[in-house]
């Protein structure tokens, strides 16, 4: 593959990686509302679970040199995880005061994370 295919189909991925983030994120929203960062923490964990899962695929071979790699790691899940959200919705906590929600977000987000990719694995894995 080219590297103007393999660009386009990156691209691809994150449109689809994007939309998914927006719709997890507003429902989240609709549900919870705005006093804690549900929706980034969704979309984290979501996209850590998902990437265990490509990782545990790489490691199997499954998707080794094959344009799904791209598609899925680099652009749906790229696209889809929000790290530069997480850390602004963290900032903006701790500087409204709200220390305990900020704690709660970066513990949250990082043990849940973890968890969701180690589980990613073990279920790509466990097939294997």
């Amino acid at each position: 593959m080219n590297n103007l295919a393999l660009y386009g189909v990156i691209a691809l991925g994150g449109a689809g990686g994007a939309c998914l983030r927006y719709f997890i994120s507003s429902l989240a929203l609709q549900w919870f509302g705005k006093g804690f960062p549900f929706g980034t923490l969704a979309v984290n964990v979501i996209g850590s679970a998902l990437m265990g899962m490509v990782y545990a695929a790489l490691e199997a071979e499954a998707l080794a040199g094959h344009p799904w790699r791209a598609f899925v790691s680099i652009g749906f899940i790229g696209a889809l995880t929000t790290f530069s959200t997480f850390s602004l919705d963290t900032l903006l906590l701790v500087q409204q005061g709200a220390w305990l929600k900020a704690g709660a977000n970066v513990i949250l987000n990082v043990l849940c994370c973890l968890a969701a990719a180690w589980l990613g694995m073990q279920i790509i894995f466990s097939k294997g």
